[in-house]
């Protein structure tokens, strides 16, 4: 398949840029998108996700609407449906921690966090729910820088905690800017597990099974196996793979199709449910958007600590 004029020169800058998490800015952008459409349609809303995507970005496609519209059909057709699992992926997070707060949340820890704009956003958080922010450092540097120039000021509620996962200990970083073991507290985990080895993805788990308050919870995406290794038979679950490794941002983990509830069992977690593209599809996906396709490579899961 062809690649649309002017995308492939892209690519080339964002492999070879350094600095913050490409991808956080793609999923900002997916956030953008989806907040710009009606009330009535948008699956998610996040005001807040404009300050964080080039504003080069932003104008190109203001100005340049048809080429635009090529460039959003030709990742469609690369991965079909994936792009809407992602807008869906916001808002299940967002009903989580929704729900979450009207059980009696007293921490919030978004591992990988990206450009997560939660904390910031979700009524209910602030004044009432420390929240720690835990990123490579390259990306979280940005992000602060950005939170200042829009905010004017850093959130008495947001502990920023840089860490490279794949080098560092979350744990030590963590304790040490104020977390706190006792307390019931929900771990989110958007967009991160499979960009990480599973060394990191096991030492992550173990760190939060033996140290959260009881009622404590994970909720976390990831996609099967078959896709990270390379092996997977579906032509979008290939392009998945391939495009990220061109990128400069591969896949690392995955889980086996159907192991989830093992896999996390075998790690001390209990509850476990997981949420296939066709539940989240029927969640959110009816009325004026019931023929938008979603990704059946993409999955969420949660589980507790007793």
């Amino acid at each position: 398949m062809q690649e649309p004029t002017g995308l492939t020169a892209s690519n080339e800058a964002n492999t070879k840029r350094k600095g913050s998490s490409k991808m956080a800015e793609l999923i900002a952008l997916h956030r953008v998108s989806e907040s710009r459409k009606p009330e009535g349609e948008r699956i998610c809303y996040d005001p807040y996700a404009v300050y964080f995507v080039d504003p080069e970005t932003l104008a190109f496609a203001a100005s340049n609407p048809e080429k635009t519209k090529e460039m959003s059909e030709y990742y469609e057709r690369l991965f079909p449906g994936l792009g809407n699992s992602i807008r869906a992926r916001v808002r299940y997070f967002d009903d989580f921690v929704k729900f979450s707060l009207n059980k009696g949340l007293e921490q919030l820890v978004i591992l990988g966090a990206g450009y997560d704009t939660r904390a910031y956003r979700i009524e209910g958080l602030k004044g009432k729910v420390r929240v720690f922010e835990v990123d490579h450092p390259d990306t979280q540097s940005v992000k602060i820088e950005k939170i200042r120039e829009f905010f004017g000021s850093l959130a008495d509620h947001v502990t920023y905690v840089p860490v490279d996962f794949e080098t560092e200990t979350l744990g030590e970083r963590l304790v040490a800017q104020g977390y706190d073991r006792s307390l019931k507290t929900l771990f989110l985990l958007e967009g991160l597990v499979m960009y990480i080895p599973p060394e990191a993805v096991d030492e992550t788990l173990s760190f939060i099974v033996q140290n959260s308050g009881k009622g404590s919870a994970i909720l976390f995406d990831y996609y099967p196996e078959s896709l990270v290794d390379g092996s997977c038979e579906s032509e979008a679950g290939k392009n998945i793979h391939n495009y990220l490794v061109q990128v400069g941002e591969p896949l690392k983990f995955g889980i086996k199709e159907g192991m989830v509830e093992t896999f996390l069992v075998e790690r001390g977690f209990s509850g476990v449910k997981n949420v296939t593209a066709e539940e989240y599809k029927k969640m959110y996906f009816h009325g004026i958007n019931k023929d938008r396709k979603v990704s059946s490579l993409l999955f969420f899961a949660h589980a507790v600590i007793e």
